[in-house]
């Protein structure tokens, strides 16, 4: 394990409403998603809008505590600046190119600006969107990706006489020698790569250099059993050794998705506490009650409830109140019946048709104890 500098705090949102998320400096590693769909339309409809401020809650209920926008043109900002007065979960604003966009967003509530310096354009574009960020008591994240490395980074990798991943550390520690030139310290950064093992030592060398704080994540890391077993094995890795102050899972699968492996990540890393753990049989030829199906519509109310709760789902009896044991609540069933059932002791049995019902007026029991 090399030696890593304790990262400063930067802290996101805290005005106008929006709810303070501290990044580094001790706080709790924090989780965020992206947005998958265009923005565009959002300020020309109201139903539009109340669908996308309908679905931020749901991903502030699961455990999102920051969500990403892409913007990539006018009409996205002007989306953007109208979702982020719906909410008060903070919105950051992905920009490239046009660093125009990123004044238009800070004429609205959005919380941090993402740029890549390195497709921004000249310094002096650079320079206005710092002085705007800072006017407006707004963080800035760096983002470097292998894309937009410098050329001649991008030489010395083409010609095998430096890492892909020291590159980016390298750009990374460039870009920041503008921001400090500017005496802007509200800045994260993120080094982002597809292979594990690259997104690993691009994290730790800038790391032992600077104690900005770190977003850490693979990107492009695949469909959701791909995505997920990557960025566990850089999480879990990097996270041991003290880095990395906020994440992203980056899946080609739904935000919520995303949430939802973060946050499992944090708790089997011990760095998130809380919420309801859910175990369930993976289901077998003994099946007698439809564990997909019932976790499937159970998940995302179970997941939105703060209490610590352990709630097993079990496809039979056999691996009911026995293998669930230690459950607050579980379920299980066969034969048409299922049995409800506390720390291994079944409190009531009824017919399948029932056990939404059944099982609802249990789980209430225990959440409002």
């Amino acid at each position: 394990m090399g030696e890593y500098k304790e990262s400063r705090t930067v802290e996101i949102g805290g005005r106008n409403g929006i709810r303070k998320v501290s990044i580094g400096g001790g706080a709790p590693v924090s989780i965020q998603t992206m947005w998958k769909e265009g923005i565009s339309d959002v300020a020309f409809g109201k139903e539009r809008l109340d669908s996308i401020v309908r679905q931020i809650n749901t991903l502030k209920s699961l455990g999102c505590d920051i969500i990403r926008f892409a913007v990539p043109d006018m009409e996205s900002a002007q989306g953007l600046c109208a979702i982020a007065c719906r909410t008060d979960v903070p919105l950051v604003a992905d920009i490239h190119f046009d660093y125009r966009l990123a004044l238009e967003c800070l004429k609205g509530n959005v919380s941090a600006i993402r740029i890549n310096p390195g497709n921004i354009g000249s310094e002096d574009r650079v320079k206005a969107v710092v002085a705007a960020c800072a006017d407006k008591g707004v963080a800035i994240r760096i983002g470097v990706n292998s894309g937009s490395l410098p050329k001649d980074l991008a030489d010395s990798v083409a010609a095998g006489s430096l890492s892909r991943a020291k590159a980016l550390a390298q750009a990374a520690l460039r870009e920041v020698d503008v921001f400090d030139r500017l005496s802007f310290r509200d800045v994260v950064v993120s080094m982002k790569s597809s292979d594990v093992a690259e997104t690993i030592e691009a994290n730790e060398a800038f790391a032992s250099q600077s104690d900005i704080p770190l977003h850490i994540g693979v990107t492009e890391a695949g469909p959701l059993i791909s995505g997920v077993v990557k960025s566990t094995l850089a999480f879990s890795h990097l996270l041991e050794e003290g880095i990395g102050s906020t994440i992203r899972v980056s899946l080609s699968s739904s935000p919520e998705n995303e949430v939802l492996a973060g946050r499992e990540i944090l708790r089997e890393c011990g760095l998130r506490q809380g919420g309801v753990t859910i175990v369930s049989c993976p289901r077998c030829g003994r099946l007698g009650f439809d564990v997909h199906s019932f976790v499937d519509r159970w998940q995302a109310e179970l997941y939105a409830i703060r209490k610590p709760l352990v709630v097993a789902v079990m496809g039979c009896v056999v691996n009911g109140p026995g293998e669930g044991r230690h459950a607050d609540l579980g379920i299980a069933g066969g034969g048409g019946k299922v049995i409800i059932f506390k720390k291994g002791q079944v409190v009531r049995t009824v017919d399948e048709k029932d056990a939404d019902a059944e099982f609802r007026k249990e789980l209430d029991s225990l959440v409002g104890d």
